[in-house]
């Protein structure tokens, strides 16, 4: 059984470690995404190590439609599949369902959809969602929910709300018997359920109030970073973190920014993941301990300076700007590679003096320090 056990704490923010069955998650902690059992941009497993991943997020719907959860099943779950030892987390695919907003029908029973890939008929449900996480064999599995616009309606949002609780109890059920068959690969995966209720204080509330009654492994916020501005995300974050668990993970789905970070984990938030800093990469425009800055910039065309003079990244001790520079602009993707592996090196050395300054005790003094910073572009 997982432990999150709280090391230090000051005020909200906390410094955690969470126990599971493939390591300890030093917590705050960023996940990388890997959509398909893989970072975009040529990213490895080996790579991953490098760069002090501490967990990588797949996604349940994309491994479903391709290649298939039995296909990775018989190859003996993801963590062979790809070879990785450490944690991995699956989101349900509710997310990803309930973005194809013309292609599905919602019932009581589940989803029905259309793949995105080639038309197909899916169906999607509560125990769907479960089976295919435990045939993946991460080791954590997120809830089937329904993710609706932060800003629709909010009658529709309660009334998706009460849904997503019915949800959560047939996912409780259904990884319980899936969790206690002699075939399931990992029967030690656990269920992190999803607070839902858009930007609606009080349906956010009441929605955790429910939730948690089911004394799950850990618990997501979910539903934001989808359209609204981020003080209305911190409001929620604000109103929902006291009716939280104090013993379990607080899990902030697709968020975010250095900043957005920063201003969450202040919050009492101990989990991230987002496919930015990768994508960004991917595009020349990357992170710093000095702001932002894309590489794509005429004025780096002669720059022997690495991307960032004070990052420890192997990119950063062996390439000039102007090297990597040349690469997007001879449309080689050794480019791309390059500035993925350094934006999510940067990312989970930010989780680590997060956790540093926490212990410390001057979390708060560092953080207002470095919001300003690495909110703005970089001065060079």
């Amino acid at each position: 059984m997982a432990q999150f056990t709280i090391l230090a704490t000051e005020g909200n923010a906390r410094r955690g470690v969470f126990s599971t069955v493939h390591g300890d998650i030093q917590t705050p902690v960023f996940m990388n995404v890997g959509t398909s059992a893989a970072i975009k941009g040529g990213i490895s497993t080996f790579d991953l190590r490098n760069i002090n991943c501490q967990v990588e997020l797949s996604n349940t719907y994309h491994l479903h439609v391709r290649p298939g959860e039995d296909v990775i099943y018989q190859l003996g779950g993801i963590h062979k599949f790809f070879n990785w030892d450490k944690p991995v987390l699956t989101d349900s695919g509710g997310f990803q369902v309930f973005s194809l907003a013309n292609l599905r029908s919602i019932k009581e029973e589940g989803v029905a959809f259309q793949s995105h890939m080639d038309g197909a008929k899916i169906f999607m449900s509560p125990e769907t969602s479960m089976r295919i996480q435990s045939r993946l064999a991460s080791t954590i599995a997120m809830a089937f929910d329904e993710c609706p616009s932060s800003v629709a309606d909010k009658r529709y949002i309660k009334n998706s709300c009460e849904r997503t609780v019915r949800w959560l109890y047939r996912c409780k059920d259904e990884m319980d018997r899936l969790n206690s068959l002699e075939e399931t690969i990992n029967p030690h995966q656990l269920l992190f359920g999803i607070n839902q209720g858009g930007v609606y204080a009080d349906l956010r509330v009441e929605h955790m109030k429910q939730i948690r009654e089911l004394d799950l492994p850990g618990y997501a916020i979910g539903g934001l970073a989808v359209g609204e501005d981020a003080d209305t995300m911190y409001r929620v974050i604000e109103a929902v973190e006291p009716h939280m668990p104090k013993d379990k993970p607080r899990y902030l789905m697709g968020v975010g920014t250095p900043v957005n970070i920063l201003e969450a984990v202040e919050r009492g938030v101990d989990f991230f993941d987002c496919v930015m800093p990768s994508r960004n990469a991917r595009h020349g425009n990357l992170f710093t301990w000095a702001g932002m800055m894309n590489l794509n910039n005429n004025k780096y065309l002669l720059d022997e300076r690495p991307i960032d003079e004070h990052c420890e990244c192997d990119v950063c001790k062996r390439y000039s700007r102007a090297y990597i520079r040349h690469l997007f602009k001879a449309r080689e993707l050794l480019g791309m590679r390059l500035c993925v592996l350094h934006n999510l090196y940067f990312y989970n050395e930010l989780m680590a003096q997060i956790r540093l300054h926490i212990e410390k005790g001057d979390f708060t003094e560092w953080k207002n320090k470095m919001v300003p910073i690495l909110g703005k572009r970089a001065p060079f």
